[in-house]
């Protein structure tokens, strides 16, 4: 038995806007550039698998990137046949079989982990995709600068391995133009190195969103598309919105207390208003009496600390009434509440804001045609 929609709060997607964002890009980079688009991390809180078959079914990219071999069994298992570039080092070693059952694309950070995937490939007998990474500065995983063709060595001409991509990532594309032109030139070298040596390397890329905005000569042969498809960055279409309704309305007398520890004490009498939102469903504790919601196109001000559960916010003023609906991310009316701004308000960045939002948050996927 499906458990019905009850509660009054949830996420709509924009599955168009999705795909309107998706051709944005593919017309920034070009025809001959691949497009790996994001989905991990549940697509950054807007729906990994809706999103991923939306994609896969109208041509709008060749990849898709994931942060764990899970994510990609889940999306395997939902349909999506497009490659699938497990973009995290894998721990256990383990976890490169069930990469390879599922026909996963193995991101390779080490000698190690790269001896082991030709071990396991050979005694499952079925060919290993693997994704060479180097960490050319961003300190996180990948192989040195001196290591790095090492690693692509010992993967090159091997029956059951298929170097598919050779990659890096940017650290600071938008607060440090000279580290990143250092990154750029420190994989660039080892491309040089690569065609030198003849090791057959697919595909070579770099450029993540912010890249593909300000470094179209980062884009290599493939660009790894995330914050941007999700309308997070400046130019392109939000396709979340966050919803919640009314569930209790009160006048209040000035004195009165509103949320724990008396967190708001009312200065003047007010009319206070209860939403069925809070920390539980990934609205951030830090945003009490700071962040803004949208009620009958009004902005009201969040009053004392946000619960598990709900918050409340000031409707004086404003006929709010009870089933009324909330808007707290995205636009009612003429005003608009984004994502960076609840970040900035919570001491955060976007990116956080919507990948917090948990389970429990019902997704509406909308989806006026599939596009052309």
């Amino acid at each position: 038995m499906t458990t019905p929609f009850l509660r009054p709060t949830w996420a709509e997607i924009d599955l168009d806007a999705y795909g309107r964002n998706l051709q944005k890009i593919r017309a920034k980079v070009g025809p001959s550039v691949k497009i790996l688009a994001l989905l991990k991390a549940n697509a950054y809180g807007h729906g990994a698998l809706p999103l991923g078959v939306y994609a896969q079914e109208n041509n709008l990219c060749q990849f898709f990137g994931v942060a764990s071999v899970e994510e990609g069994i889940a999306l395997r298992e939902g349909g999506i046949t497009l490659p699938i570039l497990v973009l995290g080092s894998l721990f256990p070693f383990e976890a490169f079989e069930y990469a390879i059952k599922y026909d996963l694309s193995i991101a390779v950070a080490s000698l190690s982990a790269a001896k082991t995937i030709k071990e396991i490939a050979r005694k499952m007998g079925k060919k290993a995709r693997c994704h060479v990474k180097q960490d050319s500065g961003m300190g996180r995983i990948g192989t040195r600068r001196s290591r790095v063709m090492e690693v692509l060595e010992a993967l090159a001409h091997d029956d059951f391995i298929e170097i598919e991509g050779l990659f890096t990532h940017l650290s600071s594309v938008e607060t440090d133009p000279a580290y990143t032109e250092e990154q750029i030139g420190y994989f660039r070298d080892t491309m040089t190195n690569v065609r030198l040596q003849q090791i057959p390397v697919q595909l070579c890329h770099i450029a993540a969103s912010s890249a593909i905005e300000q470094r179209p000569d980062a884009y290599c042969d493939m660009v790894r598309a995330g914050h941007a498809t999700f309308g997070l960055t400046q130019g392109y279409e939000p396709i979340l919105t966050l919803k919640s309704r009314i569930v209790f309305a009160k006048e209040v007398s000035q004195g009165s207390s509103i949320s724990y520890n008396r967190s708001f004490v009312a200065p003047r009498p007010m009319r206070v208003a209860t939403i069925a939102v809070g920390y539980g469903d990934g609205y951030l504790r830090s945003l009490s009496g700071k962040a803004e919601v949208l009620i009958r196109g009004k902005r009201c001000l969040v009053l004392g600390n946000i619960t598990m559960d709900m918050c409340m916010v000031d409707i004086t003023g404003i006929d709010g009434r009870v089933g009324d609906e909330v808007v707290l991310i995205g636009r009612q009316g003429t005003e608009e509440i984004s994502a960076a701004e609840l970040a900035r308000k919570a001491g955060t960045i976007d990116y956080e804001i919507t990948t917090l939002l948990t389970p429990r948050v019902t997704r509406k996927y909308k989806q006026v045609c599939l596009m052309p």
